[in-house]
């Protein structure tokens, strides 16, 4: 289905429904002021960086350095510019879902001024993620260091928000090791990089397909809407697109809407959702370990241990277990006598837990796994 483009000049700003999949032509405070309040899942934001340039940037060589140079760009002053960017978030607060998030990136000319708008107007800031770049531009005059990397600062509507996060998606795609918050990842080059018809860049700053994949795997579900208010090329379309998220992108520059649109028409979206819907163990149905013994799958008198195998403990039949250390003897729930061997605040019992099987230490998670799919699968009626 081809991407619907709507003219603020020809409709108005105000929307009596919702619209979805399509870019909106006009200025991004005033298409955000006449969308549907609460309406949105996910915003993602990349702003102009008021980057404050003095004359041209040349290469050693003498060449010219095609450089962040735009209208867009410039602002009488910072004042202005920190007048424009509350603007912009209010508007986009107003749109967000009350357990809704944004990220916004920016690069050290701007960041800094965007945390402090988002902190003051109510957003919870949940992480700063540092995207270091493998390919950065080198600094030309040799009078700093070369700028490697870009910061974005993801944030709840507020501190309650009940904000979506994709744990274990994260995880499987960093080789089941915990997603860190450092990002290295090269900036957009190559084939993916759009090129206008004199072969130049078509958006100077086009963010790579990979940076947002993983910002819209790890904050939304299928089905959620993402909407993008600097749209550019529409990256955050498509991404959102492949990945079965609905979008909205907002964008003035003409140009940069005829590339975006080409694109997005281009995009076939892939509607098996065993292949895009993420894993959330926290939305799948509790299992409680006492259900392990209940169904046969450990015995009562099974002993137990961590991975390093430097604390046992036994399992009981009511699904407690009892262990001894230095203190004494502890019984309790595997996350609570987990923590009192380790003299730890918390544990997680179904990841520090383990059973011996043919000769292998295995983790009583799977043993969850197993029943979970047991008892809830469709299959299973």
């Amino acid at each position: 289905m081809n991407t619907k483009v709507i003219d603020s000049k020809k409709t108005g700003h105000e929307f009596d429904d919702l619209p979805k999949d399509v870019i909106l032509k006009g200025n991004c405070i005033d298409m955000m002021k006449g969308l549907p309040a609460r309406s949105v899942d996910l915003i993602f934001a990349d702003p102009p960086y008021n980057l404050q340039l003095n004359g041209d940037l040349h290469r050693p060589n003498n060449t010219k350095v095609d450089a962040v140079d735009d209208e867009w760009d410039k602002f009488d002053s910072l004042a202005a510019y920190d007048q424009f960017t509350r603007e912009w978030l209010s508007a986009a607060r107003r749109i967000l879902k009350d357990d809704g998030a944004i990220w916004v990136i920016g690069s050290y000319h701007n960041v800094f001024r965007l945390g402090v708008a988002l902190q003051d107007m109510g957003f919870w800031v949940l992480n700063d993620i540092i995207w270091t770049k493998t390919n950065p531009m080198p600094n030309f005059r040799g009078r700093r260091f070369c700028n490697a990397h870009e910061t974005m600062i993801w944030a709840s509507k507020s501190k309650d928000s009940k904000y979506c996060f994709n744990y274990e998606a994260m995880k499987a795609m960093n080789d089941e090791l915990q997603m860190r918050s450092d990002w290295t990842m090269p900036i957009c080059s190559g084939g993916e990089r759009l090129k206008g018809d004199d072969g130049k860049k078509a958006h100077p700053t086009q963010k790579p397909e990979a940076l947002l994949h993983r910002v819209i795997m790890s904050t939304t579900d299928m089905g959620d809407l993402v909407l993008d208010p600097f749209f550019g090329t529409g990256t955050t379309g498509a991404v959102a697109k492949k990945l079965g998220r609905h979008f909205i992108g907002i964008e003035q520059e003409d140009d940069y809407i005829r590339h975006a649109k080409q694109r997005l028409d281009g995009i076939t979206f892939n509607d098996d959702s065993t292949i895009i819907k993420p894993v959330n163990k926290r939305k799948q149905p509790r299992v409680p370990f006492g259900q392990l013994i209940e169904h046969g799958l450990l015995e009562p008198g099974t002993v137990l241990f961590d991975h390093n195998r430097r604390y046992t403990a036994r399992v009981r039949a009511d699904g407690h277990l009892i262990a001894r250390n230095p203190q004494g003897q502890q019984r309790g729930s595997i996350h609570q006598v987990g923590a009192a061997l380790q003299g730890a605040p918390s544990c997680n019992g179904w990841t520090f837990w383990h059973f011996e099987k043919a000769g292998r230490a295995v983790s009583i998670d799977n043993l969850r796994q197993e029943l979970r799919q047991e008892l809830y699968s469709s299959d299973s009626a």
